[in-house]
């Protein structure tokens, strides 16, 4: 590590591995991305909007001629799509080695997804626990070789900390708030990546799950909820605040990228920015609340999550 801390210079050569990125077609996701693709890797990239993602791996290749990318289709708000996805990758790649579960929407007024879930959860958690779930057969053949170093990054935020599980009411169907349904959903998110770990690690698999937060970084994210609200005073807050008071995206990333890359990194860990308050500063294990830590509501998320999803674990 360097003296000014963990930085992309800092990531090992990434030459003959391969990594799925969710939401590679802006923001952490593209940053991700771009990294990865510097240091040799092989990236499928998966992007709900495809017009985007043909200009970012364009974006991409403009700073990485060589870059080995994979551009396709995928809108974890639906569940056949995911299907699908999964299906395609598996097919394409016997070797699968990171999957970086990065995409989400935030704050958002109340939509459901394909499959009638609430859009927050539906997306930033269920659609990658199915994925997740999808792929874990490729990435468990491949965790099989002790030489390889096999993960699941899941990308959190700070906001779990204001989330609280409704379990009587998962979909908020009743009294809905924006930023509570995504509290609800980045809880999500960190209850399923560390029972993941708990589970592999009961399994005696060699597949890691760690999860890591961005802090505050600029990225067209904040803009997104107060644009499809009509919200414009919160639209401009946003814009002020990411001008002020955020990191860029590309360091936003890092603790994503150290999860995901770091050989000193352990299944279970949390990676966030150093800083003050975690908003901004070098990638660095960081502590999640006691919420995230709740065993028994990891296990009951879980159960909830095969259920709608359909997806079983065979660990």
């Amino acid at each position: 590590m360097t003296r000014k801390g963990w930085r992309v210079s800092d990531i090992p050569d990434q030459s003959g591995r391969t990594f799925v990125v969710t939401g590679a077609n802006s923001g952490l996701g593209l940053e991700a991305t771009r990294a990865l693709a510097g240091k040799g890797a092989r990236v499928v990239m998966a992007c709900r909007n495809m017009d985007k993602g043909a200009r970012a791996e364009s974006e991409v290749r403009a700073t990485h001629p060589k870059a080995d990318l994979e551009l396709r289709h995928l809108d974890l708000s639906d569940l056949g799509q995911i299907r699908t996805f999964a299906a395609e990758v598996l097919a394409a790649h016997t070797r699968l080695d990171v999957l970086i579960n990065n995409a989400g929407v935030m704050a958002i007024p109340r939509k459901e997804t394909a499959d009638g879930f609430e859009m927050q959860l539906g997306t930033n958690h269920l659609g990658h626990f199915a994925l997740t779930g999808l792929l874990m057969p490729r990435l468990l053949e491949n965790a099989a070789d002790a030489s390889r170093d096999v993960r699941v990054v899941t990308v959190s935020s700070t906001a779990h900390k204001m989330g609280r599980m409704h379990f009587d009411d998962l979909q908020l169907e009743r009294g809905y708030g924006d930023w509570k349904a995504y509290g609800q959903s980045k809880l999500a998110n960190l209850l399923f990546a560390f029972e993941l770990d708990r589970r592999l690690r009961a399994a005696e698999r060699r597949v890691k799950s760690l999860a890591a937060h961005p802090g505050y970084a600029d990225t067209d994210l904040q803009a997104v909820g107060p644009r499809t609200s009509g919200n414009r005073l919160m639209g401009g807050v946003m814009k002020v605040l990411n001008t002020v008071a955020a990191q860029p995206a590309e360091k936003g990333t890092l603790p994503e990228l150290r999860a995901a890359t770091d050989p000193a990194a352990q299944s279970g860990q949390y990676y966030g920015p150093g800083g003050l308050f975690e908003r901004a500063g070098p990638p660095v294990v960081v502590q999640a609340n006691d919420a995230a830590n709740d065993v028994a509501d990891a296990q009951r998320l879980w159960q909830i999550s095969e259920e709608l999803t359909g997806v079983a674990y065979e660990l």
